[in-house]
């Protein structure tokens, strides 16, 4: 047995919980239920796996005339002098 509880929906997902309920002559709250349960398992099932990318690193090598240490050159040299 369910627990009875008030819901407040915004129109949008109301229409379409409306509309699978019309649709597959389903009751409304066996729609809800099955929305709810859908979206809470989809986020369980993302946090269990992590990220859904991965990042795959790439040497690009060093530029010429780049002189890692000179933040501030490296600074002009991407913002340009303006920056100050």
């Amino acid at each position: 047995m369910g627990l009875r509880t008030t819901l407040t929906l915004e129109e949008d997902v109301m229409d379409r919980l409306r509309g699978e309920a019309q649709r597959t002559g389903r009751p409304f709250k066996a729609v809800v239920n099955e929305a709810i349960r859908a979206g809470l398992e989809r986020r369980a099932l993302r946090a269990s796996r992590g990220a859904s990318f991965s990042i795959k690193p790439f040497d690009m090598g060093l530029k010429a005339g780049l002189e890692l240490d000179d933040i501030e050159g490296l600074l002009d040299r991407l913002e340009g002098a303006q920056r100050r």
